[in-house]
């Protein structure tokens, strides 16, 4: 029997209760689906929400890597910086900045390419970019673009916390492997990418929210880029002021085949524009979620017996 629908959530759900997080997203989804007009077409029961937020807490804290940039910077110690992280993360908030509309000389001091050396140095260039995006975008914030870009970093490259995550994300497409919809959030849709790319798993249709997959330092961590060969539509939505979703996935972005829909009308009314609750509340999201699903009801109900998934 095919999971009707996986959630998967971004970062900063350690310490919730993952039963409370599922009922705010499905609250979220149910209020875009009341401003169309719609109401879910699949029961409550039907929707899986894999829950990582405390595993991706733990693993983080210890390992040295993923120190809280942030932190790190107000302090002024640049010598627990890995190197890596480092020249990962100047060169993506160096791309926000620039996507906010600073100039170069604003980003005075700051290079995005090789990054030898430590300590001070790097600290430098981070607190400049902090400083900028903490202006040009206050609801956000400098502090909150570099958490999420580590997270992703770290999922990238440790592949201890990646399994551990993707086991638990994994899990929610049941023995089958399948789902009819993905929705998938932020980091969320950074593990649904990777995990959809394999062989084992499948979806009628992903949906990604606030997506940083067209961040220039992601693309290139995940070359070759492809088309998920389980998915069969895939949709991007995002708010054009969210800053953590960058860059729309087109043909220039993310060039794969068959080609991703971006969708940048969606209105997110929560404050840094980057909010789950305001990307499911979103009439025109929420309507998607709705005519993938019934969709999928259609298909599957066509199917000649003993097809169906």
């Amino acid at each position: 029997m095919t999971r009707e629908l996986v959630l998967v959530h971004g970062r900063s759900q350690h310490d919730r209760d993952p039963d409370e997080l599922k009922a705010e997203w499905v609250e979220a989804l149910h209020k875009g689906l009341g401003r169309c007009g719609l109401t879910l077409p699949i029961p409550e029961s039907a929707i899986r929400f894999p829950f990582y937020g405390d595993a991706l807490r733990d693993m983080t804290d210890r390992a040295d890597e993923a120190v809280a940039v942030a932190d790190i910077v107000i302090r002024g110690d640049g010598s627990k910086l890995d190197p890596h992280h480092t020249r990962f993360l100047v060169a993506a908030l160096h791309e926000a900045a620039l996507a906010t509309g600073a100039e170069e000389n604003e980003l005075s001091g700051v290079d995005s390419g090789s990054l030898t050396g430590r300590g001070m140095v790097h600290t430098e260039r981070l607190r400049t970019l902090l400083a900028v995006l903490d202006r040009r975008v206050p609801a956000l914030g400098g502090a909150l673009i570099a958490r999420v870009m580590l997270d992703v970093h770290t999922y990238l490259t440790v592949r201890a916390i990646a399994a551990r995550i993707d086991d638990g994300v994994r899990e929610a497409f049941g023995p089958s492997g399948k789902a009819a919809v993905v929705v998938a959030h932020s980091l969320g849709s950074v593990v649904a990418y990777c995990l959809l790319r394999g062989q084992d798993l499948s979806a009628r249709k992903l949906i990604t929210l606030g997506s940083p997959l067209g961040v220039s330092v992601i693309r290139r961590a995940l070359r070759p880029l492809a088309h998920p060969p389980g998915v069969g539509r895939w949709l991007n939505a995002r708010d054009v002021r969210d800053v953590i979703a960058l860059h729309p996935l087109d043909a220039t972005r993310f060039p794969v085949r068959p080609p991703i829909e971006d969708l940048a009308t969606v209105d997110n009314h929560t404050p840094n524009r980057h909010g789950i609750a305001g990307y499911l509340s979103a009439p025109d999201v929420a309507a998607r979620i709705h005519d993938a699903l019934r969709e999928d009801a259609e298909v599957r109900a066509t199917d000649p017996p003993g097809e169906t998934s």
